[in-house]
C-alpha cells in the first residue's frame, strides 16, 4: 500500500509547498523499524542492556491506508518511545522551514530514517558516541539528512543507552544490597543467640573469636564486591555511584561494628538507633569506623546513640515532658512522662539517690563549630567553665570524628564538677561524650555516665556518688556569629554528704543545673569577644598595653582557679583536712605544702572556708563586696585604710565583670602601701569576688607585658549564689494573709594564708585558730554592714 495518496488527501492542500518525504511502502517502513530494533539491541556497546519489548505489529498495515494521523494515534506507547529516541525526528526540529511565512497552525510530522541511514548512524555511534561538528556535517551530506537531525539522533541515542545502563546497574546494585542485608541480618541473629559449636549450648562472647574472624573476612569480601560493581558502573556512567547505592537501599551499619552489637542490657538497642528528630539537613546518621577493640567499645557505641537520641528529644519536647512552674519560674521535668518515653540507658536509679533535671535555652556570642571544638577539648572546656569544672581529662578516644570534623567523635572523659562551697562535695563523673552534626550549623554534644558499663565489663570501679544521665547541649547557628544553645542537665546523686543548707538548691536543679551552665557560657563568651576586640572598652585603663592586659588577665585566671580549688578541695592540689576542736563545725580547714611552685610563696599554706545564709539579695551582696570604697568595712587586712582602683580591665558589658588593681594607702609611717589584684564576675548562676595581695615590682612587670607565671600569690574571696526554694529564709505576709519567702544568698568565704615560709615546718594550733577567727570576724563584719545580724 502506498501512503503518498493518503498523505496528500489528508493534508487538504493546507501544507502548501511543503515537501512530503513519505512515499515509501508501509512494508518497507515496518522492515526499517525491525532493522532499527535489531541494531539497537544487538549493539556490542549495550551488552549489559536489558531486553526491551519488540516493536511493531504487521497486522496494523492494512488499517493505515486511509489517514496517517490515525495511524500515528494508534501506535503503541513503547513503539513511539523507541521511534522518537532512536530513529524518528519531529519535523519541526529536523528543519522543514520552507513555509516559515505561513503562520497557520499545523500538526507536527515525523520523519522515519531508512534502514541504511540507521545502519550508518549506528556504525559511527559505536566508534564515536560524541561526533564533532565536522563529522556530523559529513554524515548529514552522505545520508541526505540535516545537521540538526544527525545531532538530535546522537543525543537521543546516548540518552537511550544511558537509561538502559542505569537500569541494569540499578538491578545489579539492588541484588548486591539484598545479599549484604541478608548477610547482615544473619550476623545480627547469630550474635544475639550465640551457640557453642562444641556443646550446642549458649555461648558467651569470648567463645566466638574464631567465628568473628570468619564473619569479618566474609563481610570484607562482600564490601569489596560491592565496591567493584560500583566502580564498574561509575566507569560506564562517568560519575560516582555512592549516592545511587545509598538510594537503592538504606545504609548498612559499619561491618566492623556489627560483630559487637546485640542485646547488652540497654533495652535491646542497636547501632541502627534513630538519632532523634530530623533537623532538616542531609547529614548521614552513620558513625565512623571504630576499631573492634572488645565488647566494651561496642557497648560504648550503643550507649552513645541511645544518649544522643534521648538528649535531642528532651531538648525539643515541651509539655507534658517539661512543665513550666510559675512558682519557681522555670521548667520542671515530668518524671512519669519521662519514664514512659525513655528506657533507662544506664540502668535503674540506685537506692537512696535523688534526681535533678533542668533545661535552659540562651543565645551566646560564639558559632557552633567553635563551641563544639571547645566542648570536645578537655582543656578548653575547663577554661570555658572555670568556676564549675575543677579538673577534667580525656581518658580514651573511641572515634575522632569524620572528614576532619568532630561529627561522630566519641571519647571517654573524667571530670570533677564543683559548687563553690565547702559544704558541697565535688562531683566526680566518668562519662562518655558524643558529638554529632544533625544538619548544617546544627550540632549536639551529649554526656552519659559509663560506670554501669564498667561494672558490666568487669573493670575496676569505685563507689559512685553521682551518675550523669544523658545531658548536654544542642547548638544551632544564628546570624552575626551567635548561636542558640539548648542545655539539658539530668543527674542522679547521693545527697547524704551534702549539707542541709544546700540540699534544696541542688534538688531544684539550680546548683548544677542548665541555667548555671548557660549563664557561665554566655558570660565567658562575652569576655572572649571583648578581649579579641581591637577597641578598648570604656572605663579601661588606657595606659596598659595590649600585652599587659593579656598578662594581667592570665594572672587573674590563675588566681581564680586556685581560689576555687581551695574552696572545694579538688585534686588540683593535695590538701590535707584538719580536725581541730576549736574550729567551728561548718568551717573546713585544710593545709598543704607549697614547694617549687613559682606562682606561690614557698611554705605551709592554710586554707579555711565556710558558707552561711544571709537574708540579702545576691546583687546587693555582690555590689557591697566588690566596691573598693566600702572595703574597709569588712577587710581586716586593709587596716581601715582607703582603697583606690589604679587599673581596670573590663571582661563583659556588666561593669561588675572585670579585673582590677587596687592600692591601699598607708595610714601611718609604720605601714607600707600594697597592691591587691581583684577579679569580679556575675551572671544568673552566681557571682564571685576573688583577690590577692601582690608585689608592686612584680605587677609593674606584668602590666608591661611580662610573664605572669612568676608572680607569687595566695587568693582569698567570696562566692555568692541565690538560695533555692526551701532555703531557711523568713516569710512575710501581706494584708490578705498570703505569705511568701524572703529571698536570700548563700555566701561562701574562703582564705588561703601562708602560715610558715618553711615547707618542713609543723603547723601549730595557734595558726589554725587565727585563720578561724579571721573567717568569723569577716562574716560578722559583713552582717553588721548589711544590717542582717539576726
Amino acid at each position: 500500500m502506498n501512503l503518498g495518496g493518503s498523505l496528500n488527501n489528508s493534508s487538504g492542500g493546507g501544507l502548501g509547498g511543503a515537501t512530503i518525504v513519505a512515499d515509501i511502502p508501509f512494508s518497507n517502513n515496518m522492515a526499517a523499524a525491525g532493522a532499527m530494533a535489531q541494531n539497537i539491541y544487538n549493539s556490542p556497546g549495550l551488552s549489559l542492556a536489558l531486553q526491551q519489548p519488540s516493536i511493531g505489529n504487521q497486522g496494523d498495515g492494512v488499517r493505515m491506508g486511509e489517514n496517517f494521523e490515525a495511524s500515528i494515534g494508534r501506535r503503541s506507547r513503547e513503539e513511539e518511545q523507541e521511534s522518537r529516541s532512536g530513529s524518528d525526528n519531529i519535523d519541526g526540529v529536523s528543519g522543514d522551514d520552507q513555509d516559515a511565512a505561513n503562520n497557520r497552525p499545523r500538526k507536527k510530522r515525523y520523519h522515519r530514517h531508512t534502514p541504511q541511514q540507521i545502519q550508518e548512524l549506528e556504525a559511527l555511534f559505536k566508534e564515536c558516541p560524541h561526533p564533532d561538528e565536522k563529522q556530523r556535517l559529513e554524515l548529514s551530506k552522505r545520508l541526505c539528512l540535516e545537521t540538526r537531525q544527525v545531532k538530535f539522533w546522537f543525543q537521543n541515542r546516548r540518552t537511550q543507552m544511558k537509561t538502559q545502563l542505569e537500569r541494569h546497574e540499578n538491578s545489579l546494585l539492588r541484588q548486591e544490597n539484598d545479599k549484604l542485608r541478608a548477610e547482615n541480618m544473619s550476623i545480627r541473629e547469630a550474635m544475639r543467640n550465640p551457640i557453642c559449636t562444641n556443646c550446642g549450648g549458649p555461648a558467651i562472647i569470648g567463645d566466638l573469636s574464631l567465628e568473628e574472624e570468619h564473619l569479618r573476612i566474609e563481610n570484607a569480601r562482600l564490601k569489596d564486591e560491592l565496591d567493584r560493581v560500583c566502580a564498574l558502573a561509575s566507569k560506564f556512567l562517568g560519575r560516582p555511584l555512592s549516592s545511587l547505592a545509598t538510594s537503592i537501599a538504606p545504609p548498612l551499619p559499619n561491618s566492623n561494628l556489627e560483630l559487637g552489637v546485640g542485646s547488652n542490657g540497654f533495652g535491646g538497642l542497636s547501632t541502627t538507633l534513630p538519632l532523634g528528630p530530623d533537623f532538616g539537613g542531609g547529614v548521614s546518621n552513620s558513625l565512623p569506623v571504630v576499631p573492634p577493640n572488645g565488647v566494651e567499645r561496642s557497648m560504648f557505641l550503643e550507649l552513645a546513640l541511645a544518649a544522643m537520641d534521648e538528649l535531642v528529644k528532651m531538648s525539643q519536647t515541651d509539655e507534658p515532658l517539661w512543665i513550666r512552674s510559675l512558682e519557681v519560674g522555670r521548667e520542671i521535668l515530668n518524671h512519669d512522662e519521662y519514664s514512659r518515653m525513655f528506657t533507662p540507658c544506664i540502668g535503674i536509679k540506685p537506692a537512696g539517690f535523688l534526681t535533678e533535671a533542668s533545661r535552659q535555652t540562651g543565645v551566646v556570642i560564639i558559632n557552633s563549630l567553635a563551641l563544639v571544638e571547645t566542648l570536645m577539648d578537655s582543656n578548653r572546656w575547663a577554661e570555658m567553665f572555670p568556676c564549675m569544672i575543677a579538673r577534667t581529662s580525656t581518658t580514651d578516644v573511641i572515634s575522632s570524628g569524620m572528614g576532619g570534623t568532630r561529627n561522630g567523635a566519641i571519647q571517654l572523659m573524667h571530670a570533677e564538677l564543683q559548687l563553690l562551697s565547702p559544704l558541697v562535695p565535688v562531683r566526680e563523673v566518668n562519662f562518655l561524650r558524643f558529638c554529632k552534626q544533625h544538619a548544617e550549623g546544627v550540632w549536639a554534644v551529649v554526656d552519659v555516665s559509663i560506670d554501669t558499663l564498667r561494672e558490666t565489663s568487669g573493670a575496676p570501679t569505685t563507689y559512685v556518688k553521682c551518675r550523669r544521665l544523658p545531658s548536654g547541649c544542642v547548638v544551632q547557628d544564628m546570624p552575626n556569629g551567635y548561636s542558640k544553645v539548648t542545655w539539658v542537665e539530668h543527674v542522679e546523686y547521693d545527697e547524704s554528704q551534702i549539707h542541709h543548707l544546700y540540699r534544696p538548691l541542688l534538688s531544684s536543679g539550680i546548683g548544677f543545673g542548665a541555667q548555671r551552665w548557660v549563664a557561665a557560657l554566655r558570660r565567658q563568651c562575652e569576655c572572649l569577644a571583648i578581649l579579641m576586640s581591637s577597641t578598648v572598652p570604656t572605663g579601661d585603663h588606657t595606659a596598659i598595653t595590649a600585652s599587659g592586659r593579656r598578662s594581667m588577665l592570665k594572672l587573674a585566671q590563675r588566681m581564680t582557679g586556685n581560689f576555687c580549688a581551695g574552696v572545694c578541695a579538688s585534686t588540683v592540689h593535695k590538701w590535707n583536712k584538719l580536725n581541730v576542736g576549736n574550729v567551728d563545725e561548718d568551717v573546713r580547714v585544710m593545709t598543704r605544702k607549697s614547694v617549687d611552685n613559682p606562682g606561690e610563696p614557698p611554705g605551709i599554706v592554710l586554707s579555711a572556708a565556710t558558707s552561711v545564709w544571709l537574708p540579702v539579695s545576691p546583687q546587693r551582696l555582690f555590689d557591697f563586696l566588690r566596691d573598693e570604697r566600702l572595703r574597709s568595712e569588712w577587710d581586716i587586712l586593709s587596716n581601715g585604710g582607703p582603697m583606690q582602683e589604679i587599673a581596670h580591665i573590663a571582661k563583659g558589658q556588666d561593669h561588675g565583670n572585670c579585673v582590677s588593681l587596687l592600692r591601699s594607702s598607708a595610714m601611718n609611717a609604720n605601714q607600707s602601701s600594697m597592691l591587691i589584684l581583684q577579679e569580679t564576675c556575675m551572671d544568673a548562676g552566681g557571682s564571685l569576688v576573688v583577690y590577692a595581695p601582690v608585689d608592686i615590682p612584680a605587677m609593674q612587670v606584668v602590666m608591661s607585658g611580662g610573664d605572669s607565671a612568676y608572680v607569687a600569690l595566695l587568693p582569698s574571696g567570696f562566692a555568692i549564689i541565690p538560695d533555692g526554694p526551701g532555703s531557711p529564709g523568713p516569710t512575710t505576709s501581706n494584708g490578705n494573709g498570703d505569705s511568701h519567702r524572703v529571698g536570700g544568698s548563700l555566701l561562701t568565704v574562703a582564705f588561703q594564708i601562708l602560715v610558715n615560709s618553711l615547707p618542713t615546718a609543723k603547723l601549730t594550733v595557734e595558726s589554725v585558730e587565727t585563720v578561724n577567727n579571721l573567717i568569723s570576724c569577716t562574716v560578722q563584719k559583713i552582717k553588721a554592714a548589711l544590717q542582717c545580724e539576726s
